[in-house]
């Protein structure tokens, strides 16, 4: 199993900029496939990127394409969630999820998943 916390959070302005963390418990932190997603107030919880195991591969959700940045470094057992210039829209809670796979796959929806953290509120203000 995994334990996950995210970090990084905060208020910004329309524009700015944040970066999230997602420290991970476990040895075998390597071979969880990683993402992101975001729950707005009154909205499903919606997928913005994926990683694969060595980082080499990623996949972002059309809304954040290049703006946001996922990332990991698996002798820290983090990964990152770069976000720029960002909008008022991408005010959310942003969840870390994780799951264990033999293979390197990039998961987009939330049933693939079976670890998640408590999630981390970004505010954007316009």
């Amino acid at each position: 199993q995994v334990q996950l916390v995210e970090s990084g959070g905060g208020l910004v302005q329309a524009g700015g900029s944040l970066r999230l963390s997602c420290a991970a418990s476990g040895r075998t932190f390597s071979t969880y496939a990683m993402g992101w997603f975001r729950q707005a107030p009154g909205k499903e919880r919606e997928f913005v990127a994926a990683i694969s195991w060595s980082g080499g591969s990623t996949y972002y959700a059309d809304s954040v394409k290049g703006r946001f940045t996922i990332s990991r470094d698996n002798a820290k057992n983090t990964v990152y969630l770069q976000m720029n210039s960002l909008k008022p829209e991408d005010t959310a809670v942003y969840y870390c999820a994780a799951d264990r796979r033999d293979s390197d796959p990039l998961l987009t929806n939330a049933f693939e998943y079976n670890y998640w953290g408590q999630g981390t509120q970004v505010t954007v203000s316009s």
